[in-house]
């Protein structure tokens, strides 16, 4: 990590008053952190639009078990793709549902492609990729 450097902000009162709300409301301890975390969020979905760009997230899938095959099909697409699937977990929600979360890292567009590939599968009732960096170019 870099040294620390100080530098100034000029902002409007009513902003400044919003931005030490959420401050306190997410419990910053100081300005200075709230900043960095939303520098790093930004320079983190920055990187999500490079397709080339190594990233990691999470798919989180739920679905009727009971559907026909589809649970064949969803273990199937995840074996074509098993080189960006680092491992993932099966609950039971219900006695008909299921909910799979998997953890993921490769591309920014294979990892796009897998999610779609697998949320769009008939008999998946919702889908949700979260993106997230590797860290490697994060202070």
């Amino acid at each position: 990590m870099g040294r620390t450097i100080r530098f100034g902000v000029s902002l409007d009162s009513e902003l400044l008053e919003k931005f030490d709300d959420l401050c306190e409301d997410r419990c910053y301890q100081t300005r200075s952190e709230a900043i960095r975390d939303l520098i790093r969020n930004t320079l983190v979905q920055q990187e999500w639009e490079q397709d080339d760009k190594e990233l990691a997230g999470t798919l989180t899938l739920v679905y009727d078990h009971h559907k026909s095959d589809l649970a064949q099909r969803l273990t199937e697409i995840q074996h074509d793709s098993h080189d960006m699937i680092i491992t993932s977990m099966h609950v039971h929600l219900d006695h008909d549902n299921c909910l799979e979360v998997l953890v993921l890292k490769g591309s920014g567009s294979g990892i796009r492609a897998l999610a779609q590939q697998l949320t769009s599968t008939k008999g998946v009732k919702h889908g949700k990729l979260n993106l997230t960096t590797t860290g490697q170019d994060i202070a």
